[in-house]
């Protein structure tokens, strides 16, 4: 369908492509990888021709239809509805609609047999391009990507940037094209519509081209692997985790044929210097140098993977609660946000808030970090210090500060070489840390900003969207510093690659409140999987009565565990009570011990050091009680959740 042949390609004095080759054949599903710079953009515009090669070619046949979503499409503004934007995919249906409409005017005047037969050859194309079923079809993928019935009318100048870049994409999706372009298609989506999005492209007739960051959509859409390096196009037949292992495996002999060609060359060279001027080996060296000089040198296999070289730590230890929300009610005008909801964070909790788009996961983080009012009770624990990162923090960067200046205002007190070391950590290396904030891109301003709050002594984060704009090789950074960092977060993101190695808890909002699954997402997304199937089969198959019934027997059951976890909650705090008294006792006990009085006298120091075993023993047996009492607590909330 698309040859692309030795293609020669420069942004001034960068070689963007040299001599790279690539062929897309009708179904193939790509997934086009890459550092950020190498050019996975600019290959797609080659491909539609907004730029054109400095040699070599790109050819491809008649037929070939080509959708292109790209970034650029966010400016694009009109009063039309959304609908109205997205049904221009149909084109030539819409002009036949209209003229159908002519035509029957028409007739109220002037009903003779060449305006019937007009009629019926416009209606038989107007069907056979689906006309009749466009605006069903329009309707159904708005939806899909996460619009209600009622918005489909509003105006697309109405909406933010990322939701019109939804509607350009059902457009492109409704023209049905023999190849996708898609750049960065899951940046504006939240994770049901990249759901939708997945499955769609699985069913997908055409060929489809992906520029992700996103590993897990990757994995799901594409049958093979397009990875742009060196300047090539180095294909792998397979998915992204296809393509790891299978780079791994080229690594691992790419390693060993450099190594043994760099010591024949070493052999050689220490052959010519030591023979050259011999007139006996004379003629052997040169051949030997001549050797050299044809040699096809194989490339050192560069490390593409960064590793996290700086420790993330905070001096202040919060205690054992780190916040609370007792009865959180939230509403703008009529829409209701929250509904008497709980939300208990403890030390050492790694939380991921996923879900659609306008529950309110942006709305509950500015909620827990104070800046939002909200009818309820709201107590924060004991030496939290909280860092709060969203995109919005991006503007606050001081555009005329460089990098480095921008960390040394942070606060940290850390020293140039820390912050350097840090800066090293998320791809800012040599020189560039003296780049002005202002000549950064969108992605290199998001690690700035991430790296800002890692180093804020915060033992509390917040981080919203924080994937947003970064590309794999920098989640892959993040990932690493979360997974080093021993204080308390809770994340929004979609990126589920990311969630599943960062988070340990699951939240999600639902019925205006706020739950929790105790576990990873893959283990959250086959529960809620299984939840689903079970809901629809039970909607399917039980009589009005028996469900009627059924909804009663669990609003009992549901009451009754309720009074139980009450009053094992009045059983916690009574013993929390009793434990932070323990607590003092211990530690004003541990003072007496080291009084010289006491240590200098034996009698007294047996006596005193009984007295601390006791108390000791007695915290002991009420940390296993109160250990008992939440798991106790967490059993009931399971059964109640489920």
């Amino acid at each position: 369908m698309i040859s692309i042949n030795n293609l020669n390609f420069h942004f001034g004095s960068r070689i963007m492509y040299e001599d790279a080759s690539l062929h897309i054949k009708p179904k193939d599903k790509i997934g086009l990888i890459g550092l950020n710079g190498t050019g996975k953009s600019t290959l797609l515009r080659l491909i539609v021709g907004e730029f054109k090669p400095d040699s070599g070619s790109i050819q491809m046949s008649k037929e070939t239809t080509i959708g292109f979503l790209n970034q650029d499409l966010l400016s694009y503004e009109t009063h039309e509805s959304i609908l109205s934007v997205a049904m221009q995919a149909f084109g030539e249906a819409l002009h036949l609609q209209a003229e159908i409409d002519k035509v029957l005017v028409e007739f109220e005047n002037n009903f003779h047999d060449d305006l019937v037969d007009r009629l019926a050859t416009l209606q038989e194309r107007f069907e056979a391009l689906g006309g009749y079923t466009m605006q069903a079809e329009a309707e159904a993928i708005l939806e899909g990507l996460g619009f209600t019935t009622e918005e489909l009318q509003q105006p697309l100048k109405s909406f933010s940037g990322g939701w019109r870049m939804r509607v350009m994409l059902a457009k492109i999706l409704l023209q049905k094209p023999s190849l996708l372009l898609l750049d960065e298609p899951t940046n504006h989506l939240d994770l049901p519509s990249i759901k939708w999005l997945e499955s769609y492209l699985e069913r997908y007739e055409g060929a489809v081209v992906i520029v992700s960051h996103d590993r897990e959509f990757l994995d799901r859409t594409a049958n093979m692997t397009v990875e742009v390096s060196g300047a090539k196009l180095n294909v792998y037949a397979g998915n992204y985790s296809f393509y790891v292992e299978e780079k791994e495996l080229r690594n691992e002999i790419q390693k060993g044929a450099f190594e043994n060609q760099q010591a024949q060359i070493r052999q050689a060279e220490r052959f010519i210097e030591r023979f050259k001027a011999k007139a006996t080996k004379a003629k052997q060296a040169q051949s030997r140098q001549k050797m050299l000089d044809r040699m096809e040198r194989i490339d050192e296999v560069a490390p593409d993977a960064a590793r996290v070289n700086f420790s993330f730590k905070f001096n202040t230890q919060p205690g054992r609660h780190i916040l609370r929300l007792e009865h959180m009610s939230k509403a703008y005008g009529d829409k209701v946000i929250f509904r008497d909801t709980n939300v208990h964070i403890e030390r050492g909790d790694k939380i991921a808030l996923v879900g659609a788009n306008g529950k309110g996961k942006s709305t509950l983080l500015r909620i827990i970090a104070g800046t939002e009012p909200i009818k309820g009770k709201r107590e924060l624990g004991h030496n939290v210090i909280l860092s709060f990162y969203a995109q919005h923090q991006l503007e606050s960067l001081n555009v005329e500060n460089d990098m480095l200046t921008e960390l040394q205002q942070a606060g940290s007190k850390k020293t140039e070489m820390e912050l350097r070391t840090l800066l090293g950590s998320f791809l800012f290396t040599g020189d560039e840390v003296f780049k002005k904030i202002k000549v950064l891109s969108g992605g290199e301003k998001s690690r700035v900003a991430l790296a800002k709050t890692l180093i804020s002594e915060a033992n509390f984060l917040m981080l919203d969207e924080p994937t947003n704009h970064l590309d794999m090789q920098s989640v892959n950074i993040l990932i690493q510093a979360l997974e080093q960092y021993e204080g308390t977060f809770a994340v929004i993101s979609h990126d589920r690659y990311f969630v599943e190695n960062v988070a340990t808890k699951i939240w999600y909002i639902e019925d205006f409140q706020l739950k929790e699954y105790p576990g990873t997402y893959h283990e959250y997304e086959a529960w809620q999987e299984k939840r689903e199937k079970e809901a629809k089969k039970e909607a399917a198959s039980a009589p009005a009565l028996v469900k009627q019934e059924k909804q009663t027997r669990e609003k009992s059951e549901f009451s009754q565990l309720s009074n139980q976890l009450k009053q094992v909650n009045r059983q916690v705090s009574q013993v929390e009570k009793e434990v932070q008294q323990l607590e003092e006792q211990l530690a004003a006990q541990e003072k007496h011990l080291a009084d010289p009085q006491v240590y200098s006298d034996a009698d007294k120091l047996q006596l005193a050091t009984k007295e601390f075993d006791d108390i000791k023993l007695k915290l002991d047996k009420k940390q296993e009680e109160w250990e008992r009492l939440m798991l106790e607590a967490e059993e009931i909330e399971s059964k109640m959740e489920s």
